[in-house]
């Protein structure tokens, strides 16, 4: 009888360690299916050195906590490193993130690795930049919402404010964008916009000087040197602003008003001082968390429309 009773509860037991062990591993299962249920989501962006793509990371870092996401920022080395925003796409495509947010360098070189990713299940969303609409039917890239502001708007109403009140005859000059990237066309056809309004102005040069300081420094150098008499500068965006004033300061040039793009902090004292007139917030930080909403919400299968962010006018 003993040795029954014995057995028993060795039987019994032996099942409560099997239910334990049989809970432990549920408890464990779902733990890892928790933490695999986070989405990766990668925000790729042109660079870190120019402050507006700083502003648009903030934006996304307050979405991944909001919507508890796993972020991965990735950035060329500068604005016109195209074929290692390809890289970083490629890199992003076999580690099998779920979705991307791309600030493109270009809108068309960009297309045929972003096509690529999307065959391969990768959510695409497109920020800042738009990607080309006839290359992306091309490469069959299709559906990627676009939140961006309305470029073309932005850079008129800034071209405007410096050449409103223009009465006499008066040289301008515009600095482009990179010329493959939409933005930096739509900013252009905004300023030109603005220009041609005026009968008294005439656009004597538009060149390009691919978003960068040193660049506009060099290109207006020598816009200068063919026009001494430029009274107006619509930059299309802060940090070529930058480059227009620091050659302007170092040769001592007054009256030459500048109309920028992006209302970055380096620029914020600059008008103050007057010597930049104006500037376009795209509100960057918006954009960035816009572009990792949209991503969640075409994750979890949710209608998701384009988003134009409101451009504001800065003048002080």
């Amino acid at each position: 009888m003993k040795i029954l009773n014995l057995f028993v509860i060795a039987i019994l037991l032996l099942l409560l360690t099997v239910c334990q062990k049989e809970e432990q591993t549920s408890k464990l299962q779902e733990s890892e299916d928790s933490l695999q249920a986070k989405y990766e989501i990668a925000l790729v962006m042109k660079t870190l050195t120019n402050p507006f793509f700083i502003t648009m990371e903030k934006g996304a870092r307050e979405a991944e906590k909001e919507f508890d996401i796993n972020l991965t920022v990735k950035t060329g080395s500068q604005e016109t490193a195209i074929n290692q925003q390809i890289d970083i796409i490629r890199k992003l495509i076999e580690s099998k993130v779920h979705a991307i947010v791309i600030a493109p360098a270009s809108s068309v070189e960009l297309v045929p690795i972003l096509a690529q990713a999307q065959q391969a299940g990768i959510v695409i969303v497109n920020i800042d930049n738009k990607l080309d609409h006839e290359t992306s039917a091309n490469y069959n890239l299709k559906d990627v919402p676009f939140i961006s502001v309305d470029n073309e708007e932005g850079a008129y109403l800034s071209a405007k404010y410096i050449s409103k009140d223009v009465t006499k005859p008066t040289k301008a000059v515009i600095l482009e964008g990179i010329r493959s990237a939409q933005n930096g066309i739509d900013r252009k056809h905004g300023a030109m916009r603005a220009f041609n309004e005026n009968k008294n102005i005439k656009v004597v040069a538009s060149k390009t000087a691919n978003w960068k300081i040193d660049e506009a420094y060099e290109v207006f150098q020598n816009m200068w040197k063919e026009n001494k008499d430029i009274e107006l500068v619509f930059c299309s965006n802060d940090m070529m602003a930058l480059g227009v004033v620091q050659y302007l300061l170092e040769n001592k040039i007054e009256n030459v008003k500048i109309a920028a793009f992006d209302n970055i902090e380096e620029i914020r004292p600059l008008l103050q001082s007057g010597e930049v007139s104006v500037t376009i917030d795209q509100q960057a930080k918006v954009q960035g968390y816009k572009g990792i909403e949209t991503a969640i919400k075409l994750l979890n299968n949710e209608q998701v429309n384009d988003v134009t962010v409101s451009v504001l006018k800065v003048t002080e």
